[in-house]
């Protein structure tokens, strides 16, 4: 047994470096929530749909989504077009493919003629293959 000094230990040194562990956890959090939640966002158009009970969604595999608001506005994969745009570009999806669905998308605010004469449209572009999207109805 030596006596002598006792060395005392000094303890532990403050640190000075950020913990990135944490942010990278909160981080593959908001990832995974992005993930999730990103496909149930389908359309950013506000429409007030009709509810129907009867309604199937079809499984086309080729397909366009025609939807036109209480204004009247109407659009082409959520992009406003006005109506001589919309025919133009209904032609040439035509040409290109006569098997190709139409997925009308109507505000149950839209005049019934509003709807018959975007149908006739439909029609003369040469797209028979036309589907209504509702909202599922109440059970």
């Amino acid at each position: 047994m030596a006596f002598g000094r006792l060395e005392r230990n000094p303890g532990a040194k403050p640190m000075s470096d950020i913990n990135m562990t944490p942010l990278i956890d909160v981080m593959l959090v908001l990832l995974v929530i992005f993930m999730i939640t990103a496909p149930l966002m389908t359309s950013s158009l506000k429409l007030d749909l009709p509810k129907s009970d009867a309604g199937q969604p079809s499984e086309a595999p080729a397909f366009v989504t025609v939807a036109i608001d209480e204004q009247g506005r109407l659009f082409l994969d959520e992009q406003p077009l006005a109506q001589e745009a919309l025919a133009q570009r209904l032609a040439d999806a035509g040409r290109a493919n006569p098997q190709l669905e139409v997925q009308l998308r109507a505000d149950r605010r839209v005049p019934y003629g509003d709807v018959a004469q975007l149908i006739g449209l439909m029609q003369k572009a040469g797209l028979s293959r036309i589907g209504f999207v509702t909202e599922p109805g109440t059970p």
